[in-house]
């Protein structure tokens, strides 16, 4: 859940995003709740007071339900990536109303929209997200993956895909973000660099998926 309390001084959102991997060096992609087919990797804001490893876990449970138990860190980005929002999503981020949209383009409440204003005493308008992406393992079967544990899911269906598929499907404002993140943790996964800018692929032939 996208629900960061500070905006540096810059106008980014501390942020983390998590790639989870199978055995077969598939990873997780996921489809969100009235998102008109809008598909991508977990990620979440990072709270006030709380570590990136700490959102990290939080975020994991939060969207996929799995406990830190079920997975295993292979490796995290050296640093933050950041990506900016269109124009018309920052306005919305930055002003103060009672329904706001959130970066997949849903409204969000007014508590949800305060993650959007700048911390206290800084005079930084909100442009986007700054990002610590995870590379993580799933050690536990499929069935420990759950979009249904919050009142209120982020995602309401998931399946395996191969590594570089994710390009050529998330939304046109975080491809390149998704592109450096993926080409840093690629060597630890040992996956073969794409050998064209967008890669088409179908997902994993048995159909994984989780539940609504």
């Amino acid at each position: 859940m996208d629900r960061s309390e500070n905006i540096d001084r810059h106008g980014f959102r501390p942020n983390v995003c998590t790639v989870i991997q199978n055995d077969a060096g598939q990873v997780l992609w996921a489809r969100r709740v009235g998102g008109r087919d809008a598909w991508q990797f977990p990620q979440g804001g990072i709270h006030a007071g709380e570590s990136v490893k700490e959102a990290m876990y939080r975020e994991l449970f939060e969207e996929v339900g799995l406990e830190p138990e079920a997975v295993e860190i292979v490796a995290s980005t050296s640093g933050w990536l950041r990506y900016r929002l269109p124009r018309h999503m920052r306005r919305r981020g930055a002003h103060r109303t009672t329904s706001r949209r959130r970066d997949d383009g849903r409204s969000q409440s007014a508590p949800a929209a305060a993650a959007a204003r700048p911390a206290e005493g800084s005079t930084a308008r909100f442009l986007g997200q700054k990002q610590k992406w995870f590379l993580l393992r799933l050690i536990a079967g499929d069935d420990a993956v759950r979009t249904d544990r919050t009142q209120k899911p982020e995602f309401d269906h998931w399946r395996w895909v191969s590594y570089w598929y994710p390009l050529s499907e998330v939304v046109a404002f975080k491809r390149d973000v998704y592109r450096r993140a993926l080409t840093e943790l690629a060597p630890m996964l040992r996956v073969k660099q794409p050998q064209q800018e967008a890669v088409l692929d179908e997902p994993a032939a048995d159909g994984s998926c989780g539940r609504a």
